[in-house]
């Protein structure tokens, strides 16, 4: 068992924040913004942040999720309202011209602040500019286009049998959901509250940020796409072994005298010998591999999501036990209430032709 404290801050941010405090010149409200972030990624609760920077709490709450949101560029003064300001066509030009062909020399990428004092120009208009452009390069997404040589194959095979499933035949995504964690939160959470009367009150619920670990779990699902109907095994571990095991499940819970028809990814517990040796005795039942780097080809990752969201992320678990209970508890529920037949629309050639134009626009 440990304790795990996250910081709010990044490192970056908080030497400039601190900076920002040193300085002699700092207005009023970033001053007291920046003493905000830095109290919260401190550990304080957001009562005692509010009461050491004599504001509200809602005000510590807004500037947090505006600096999760738009980083530390968002804490400065924004224009009030009254007339548009007009921008200028050359702080255009020059403001774009930076952004898509330098990089500033002391960082990897443009913030607002940098933006502004490079052009020559105010935070507000670097901001109006990149919105009116689409441009935002402080931020970064992930992507990972996969390179499976049988990529248009699979996709067509899978994509078939969740648009026109075979007849007398059951059709299940299949994967693990792994390592997920039973975490304990170091004080109880307080419950939301209502605004009073007076005009007191309406907080969310809050937590604190550190927790303790108390384990894991490993979590098998098989997501019927004719019913929406989740079948589940909990294990201590994620082997070949446990992954046979809940095959028979599987097997054991589909009636014998449907086919069954599994999509699921590349794991190397996937094709372990006994798992092989396990579908060679049962010939009904048909593996679907998706293309590498595609898991959001499976549709039991949109069902996982949805766990995470309803089931997990603000749950406190005292123990693995607690922590399988509510995973169980969910799945049972889901099949009675919310399970619904999962519905795809994109076709295959769509999603071939889109993979084959980010390919393209990579390489240029």
């Amino acid at each position: 068992m440990d304790t795990d404290t996250s910081s709010l801050l990044h490192p970056v941010d908080r030497d400039e924040l601190q900076s920002w405090l040193r300085s002699s010149t700092l207005e009023q409200g970033p001053a007291v913004r920046a003493r905000i972030l830095l109290d919260l990624d401190e550990g304080h609760a957001p009562d005692d942040v509010a009461r050491r920077q004599r504001v509200g709490r809602a005000t510590v709450f807004r500037w947090k999720a505006r600096y999760l949101e738009e980083g530390i560029d968002s804490l400065a003064d924004r224009p009030r309202s009254g007339r548009p300001s007009v921008i200028e066509g050359a702080t255009v030009e020059r403001v774009l011209h930076l952004t898509k062909e330098r990089v500033p020399a002391e960082a990897d990428h443009w913030s607002v602040r940098l933006m502004a004092e490079y052009a020559a120009t105010t935070t507000w208009q670097v901001r109006q500019i990149w919105e009116g452009a689409g441009l935002a390069p402080h931020r970064l997404k992930t992507f990972k286009i996969s390179n499976d040589p049988r990529f248009a194959e699979k996709v067509v095979d899978v994509v078939g049998l969740y648009m026109n499933p075979p007849a007398n035949a059951a059709v299940l995504s299949v994967d693990e959901k792994t390592q997920i964690q039973a975490l304990d939160r170091t004080q109880a959470p307080l419950p939301m509250s209502e605004r009073t009367s007076e005009g007191r009150g309406g907080h969310p619920e809050t937590r604190t940020h550190d927790y303790r670990r108390h384990g894991v779990t490993n979590l098998y699902a098989a997501f019927d796409i004719l019913t929406g109907e989740v079948i589940g095994r909990l294990t201590r571990r994620a082997r070949g072994k446990e992954f046979l095991a809940f095959l028979r499940q599987v097997d054991k819970r589909v009636p014998a005298e449907l086919e069954l028809h599994l999509i699921l990814d590349n794991s190397s517990t996937h094709g372990t010998p006994e798992v092989k040796a396990w579908l060679e005795e049962h010939p009904r039942v048909t593996l679907h591999h998706t293309p590498t780097s595609a898991s959001w080809l499976n549709a039991v990752e949109g069902w996982f999501a949805l766990l995470e969201r309803r089931a997990l992320a603000r749950g406190v678990f005292t123990s693995v036990s607690d922590l399988k209970k509510r995973i169980e508890r969910f799945i049972a529920a889901h099949n009675k209430h919310s399970a619904k037949p999962f519905k795809w629309t994109q076709t295959a050639g769509k999603i071939i032709a889109a993979v084959e134009r980010a390919k393209e626009k990579s390489q240029n």
